[in-house]
């Protein structure tokens, strides 16, 4: 079933790794190097070379799942034109289709699911040796790394992602997410305060708080949940990480308007480390879709906690996301959405496309919008967010503003770019400096002296 070295062992542990998808499945990767680096596994950068290569996959959206299977067939390849013995595909593809995927993709030997990624050095060391009985390692998802896993911090040394919680148990009719993650389990403050701690060690001044759903942090953990419109453990957990020597700045997804406390909000106000942004997933402002989508927050709810949140912290930064088209989503719903992003005025906004995905309560629901009109209305939103992006932008002009420092920008090495505290890495824009120089990681002071779009130009008038 699998092919090994001649004497059942590989010979050089060499080992290309390629990570697709979200922040929190790159977190997993992270971990599985880990693992691998103890084991004696050294990282190449060409994939020519190595005698394992591994693909975490994603396929939470079509266009994931085909750039999954693009990148797992570009790479095997390299079992006939390179070193590879053997090939792994890991991660929510794996989770999901490893039965059809044994039958259709016999180059890959072994497919690894979302619950058992922590595995995959007695399992490459069996498929070595030749005592794999089976291709597949695919359960319900029950497992989450904690801080005595060993994880290697791929991410520029400066930032990391603490995933506090994995799976989810929102149960949203359009997403597969539940299915692939499986049902909440969260980590305990002091698992999280001491990952934070050797990150800090490490370098890092960023931490970006990630999970499937923030809001729930907790529950499923004596002493978790809501109580009296406060939330004791995600009060006491940003309080502990907010204590960390070292952590400059603290950034918090996907935190869910319906579960939004007033405790919260005010230590958020207070903090000094927590940074004045926030993510949070709206999905529509219409109240029938918001039903159809089975969740728990309505328009009116949604613009009440933007209002409140606005009071406690002046001039935070919000960013959401939203779905266009889905089934029955009326004229009058999409006017809705429409006037509920004029009102509530995002600085970050995501707007998807609804698509079928099977598997999802969503896949049954009828009246679905023809493709044309999603289109339509997808470009109309998008364009209104744009405006109103520019123009939240403008305020920024001719302020001065902590930047953190992310190198040379990426098409030139005449220009510096960075991120201010309202700019999350990767989905967000960029702070180009075009006056001034400082290093990777650095906070520096930057006054703001023009607007491109989404992103913010100026020039460094102090380092820290």
């Amino acid at each position: 079933m699998s092919i090994v070295s001649q004497d059942g062992k590989f010979k050089e542990k060499s080992l290309f790794f390629t990570s697709l998808g979200c922040s929190k499945n790159l977190v997993d990767s992270q971990v599985m190097l880990g693992h691998l680096n103890l084991d004696g596994f050294t990282v190449t950068q060409d994939p020519e070379d190595a005698e394992v290569i591994i693909v975490n996959t994603c396929s939470f959206v079509e266009a994931a799942k085909k750039e999954s299977i693009e990148t797992v067939l570009d790479l095997a390849q390299f079992k006939e034109d390179g070193n590879c013995k053997a090939l792994v595909m890991s991660g929510c593809m794996a989770q999901r289709y490893h039965g059809e995927l044994e039958a259709e993709m016999p180059e890959i030997d072994m497919f690894i699911g979302t619950g058992e990624y922590h595995k995959i050095v007695p399992l490459l060391k069996a498929l070595d040796e030749g005592r794999l009985e089976k291709k597949s390692f695919v359960e319900i998802p029950k497992y989450i790394h904690t801080e005595f896993d060993p994880r290697l911090n791929t991410s520029p040394g400066y930032m990391a992602w603490l995933k506090i919680s994995e799976g989810c148990n929102r149960n949203c009719t359009f997403c597969i997410i539940p299915t692939l993650r499986g049902k909440l389990r969260s980590r305990t403050v002091e698992s999280l305060v001491t990952e934070a701690k050797n990150l800090a060690e490490q370098g890092v001044r960023e931490l970006n708080l990630i999970s499937q759903d923030f809001s729930d942090y907790g529950v499923d953990l004596a002493g978790g949940g809501k109580i009296e419109n406060k939330n004791p453990m995600i009060y006491q957990l940003l309080s502990e990480l907010e204590k960390v020597e070292g952590i400059d700045w603290i950034r918090v997804f996907y935190f869910y308007p319906d579960d939004l406390t007033e405790d919260v909000m005010a230590l958020m106000a207070k903090s000094q480390k927590i940074t004045k942004y926030l993510d949070m997933p709206i999905q529509h402002f219409a109240d029938g879709v918001l039903k159809r989508m089975n969740r728990r927050a309505t328009g009116e709810l949604i613009h009440s906690k933007i209002a409140r949140l606005r009071e406690f912290v002046p001039g935070i930064v919000l960013r959401t996301s939203v779905i266009v088209g889905f089934p029955g989503e009326t004229q009058e719903d999409f006017e809705a959405l429409l006037e509920g992003v004029k009102k509530a005025r995002f600085h970050h906004l995501g707007v998807f496309k609804y698509s079928d995905e099977e598997g999802t309560p969503a896949l049954r629901l009828s009246n679905k919008v023809e493709q044309d009109v999603i289109d339509e209305r997808f470009e109309k939103l998008y364009e209104t967010q744009k405006e109103i992006a520019r123009e939240l932008n403008q305020e920024y002009v001719g302020k001065i503003i902590d930047v953190l420092v992310e190198g040379f920008h990426e098409e030139t090495d005449l220009l510096l770019q960075g991120r201010h505290a309202g700019q999350a890495p990767d989905i967000d824009g960029k702070v180009i400096i075009n006056d001034g120089m400082a290093e990777a990681g650095e906070i520096v002071k930057v006054e703001i002296t023009e607007v491109l779009d989404y992103d913010l130009v100026g020039r460094i008038i102090d380092r820290e």
